[in-house]
């Protein structure tokens, strides 16, 4: 009886843990009506355009909507479990290679929560690695009224928008049967890909190897939770647009907020938080770390939460 309690009780804690910050909630009912003003490429089949309206980041916006959640089975296991009825698996994603540097023989559809982010082939295509979007990065999916986070794993070879591995559909709605061949249909579903390298847990920085879904999906949660937290809250539509000149790079034009210089465009720098030309660039990067999401300042539980030497104190991983 006692375990079968503690069960529950560590399902409620780590369902807890998913609710929708204020800065993202902001974000998701502000920008959900009308469409999209800095559009990068689209729309797409279902609608859907990726745009850079969030300053640092990309997601898939339709008019007056999102997008939906299709399900995918690419990569090992493709006809395995709830995937056994996809009719169009296929057994490997676009990242297999990057993937096999991580010690693991490619993405697991089953296991890992991968989102399919960027056209390719189609007419109209888009490759988000040519705005910043960096391969097996962290994403923050918005769904069902929580925020979970997978990473971009796959493209699609069309023009669909709205899909992600069958692990990620099936966290986000529990009890809609979502399987191979059953996604989830409305377009309420917020897909945001956050530019830099500052997204990418690397080869140590998330559980690559895990066994289930929920234990990837919590090795990637703090880093998660770290790039959401520098999303800016509220304001509806479009940034500011650049006080001046062209910039090649929608979204991290001069006076776009950034977190480092890789966040702006061209020749600017990242001063003061925001994109501008000249001037003392971003502050120095954090001390190294191993495992990112549990560096220098980021939220734990216990020491077990926090990379290399640091430790955990008030919530928070420190220097001992």
């Amino acid at each position: 009886m006692y375990a079968k309690l503690a069960a529950i009780a560590a399902l409620g804690a780590t369902a807890s843990a998913y609710d929708i910050p204020d800065n993202l909630r902001q974000i998701y009912n502000n920008h959900k009506s009308g469409g999209c003003s800095s559009s990068l490429a689209g729309p797409f089949a279902g609608g859907a355009s990726y745009c850079a309206d969030i300053p640092n980041a990309i997601f898939l916006k339709g008019n007056g909507q999102y997008d939906n959640m299709d399900t995918d089975c690419d990569g090992l296991d493709n006809t395995a479990g709830d995937c056994g009825d996809d009719q169009t698996g296929q057994s490997q994603t676009a990242f297999q290679g990057l993937a096999q540097s991580y010690g693991i023989e490619d993405l697991n559809a089953n296991i890992h929560t991968y989102v399919v982010f960027g056209n390719e082939g189609g007419n109209p295509s888009f490759n988000p690695q040519n705005h910043g979007i960096k391969p097996l990065s962290v994403m923050a999916v918005v769904c069902n009224n929580q925020v979970y986070y997978g990473v971009w794993g796959d493209t699609n070879g069309g023009t669909t928008t709205g899909e992600a591995a069958i692990s990620l559909g099936q966290i986000c709605f529990p009890n809609e049967g979502i399987r191979g061949n059953n996604g989830h249909g409305p377009n309420d579903v917020l897909y945001i890909a956050f530019t830099g390298d500052e997204a990418v847990p690397g080869k140590n920085g998330a559980n690559w190897k895990a066994g289930d879904k929920w234990t990837f999906e919590e090795s990637i949660r703090g880093l998660g939770e770290r790039l959401v937290s520098q999303l800016p809250g509220g304001g509806g539509g479009s940034q500011p647009p650049p006080t001046g000149g062209n910039c090649s790079w929608a979204g991290h034009c001069e006076g776009a907020t950034c977190g480092s210089d890789n966040d702006c465009s061209d020749d600017l720098t990242c001063s003061g938080g925001r994109c501008s030309k000249g001037g003392n660039s971003s502050p120095p990067p954090p001390p190294p770390c191993s495992w990112q999401g549990h560096c220098l300042g980021d939220r734990c539980s216990n020491e077990n939460d926090c990379a290399d030497n640091f430790v955990c104190k008030s919530g928070k991983c420190a220097n001992p």
